[in-house]
């Protein structure tokens, strides 16, 4: 296989400074709805990179769970390898990878768990198979067989037959408040338009537009 044979020129439109909103929030939220509205698989969907304890990087896909002023939102398994790596560096990074419209959003920012008020309200909306889901897996570490966790699920689902289902206490979520936003947007030539939003400490950002 010739990988240098796949290339294509990005032609779905150009991104200039006088079509930016002055909040990234709001450019952000923009630039989601134009995701769904195109019909994209997963526009929520979000890599997020985080740096364990050894200094390894790694990433993985999580989405979006909710987005204010305050942060990006995702949630997860509080014993899981994402969780432990946030516990020792909470500074990660978010991608999120609209291939189909030659756009990405990247953000960098520091993670903060979520009071248990907010994991135990988004947890109560779950579907109920996804909440069975969350008590049968401790994500993250080893299991023998695809057998053995569906007989979890199964047990879990027969202990919680009747009523609610409570939120495990190893599950709940973070919010990603950010310090960096780049919005990029693919060009003819790989003459790409990027531009970074950068906080300013005072509750404002700095935009700048940045090279390809």
């Amino acid at each position: 296989m010739r990988y240098e044979q796949y290339r294509r020129e990005y032609v779905a439109g150009g991104l200039r400074r006088d079509m930016l909103n002055e909040c990234p929030f709001q450019q952000f939220e923009q630039w989601l709805q134009q995701a769904v509205d195109a019909g994209l698989d997963d526009p929520t969907a979000m890599a997020l990179g985080t740096v364990d304890a050894s200094g390894m990087p790694w990433q993985r896909i999580v989405l979006l769970k909710g987005l204010s002023a305050e942060g990006f939102v995702f949630y997860t398994n509080l014993g899981s390898a994402k969780a432990q790596a946030i516990a020792s560096n909470p500074r990660v990074s978010l991608l999120f990878p609209w291939n189909a419209l030659d756009r990405q959003v990247i953000v960098a920012g520091t993670a903060r768990k979520m009071t248990l008020a907010e994991s135990t309200a988004y947890f109560l909306s779950r579907p109920r198979d996804s909440q069975i889901a969350a008590w049968a897996s401790r994500q993250s570490r080893p299991v023998s067989t695809r057998a053995l966790l569906e007989e979890q699920f199964q047990a879990i689902k027969r202990k919680f037959s009747d009523g609610d289902i409570p939120m495990p206490d190893f599950w709940g979520g973070y919010r990603v408040r950010p310090e960096r936003i780049e919005f990029w947007q693919g060009g003819e030539h790989r003459l790409h338009d990027r531009f970074l939003y950068t906080a300013n400490g005072e509750g404002g950002w700095a935009i700048e537009q940045l090279q390809p």
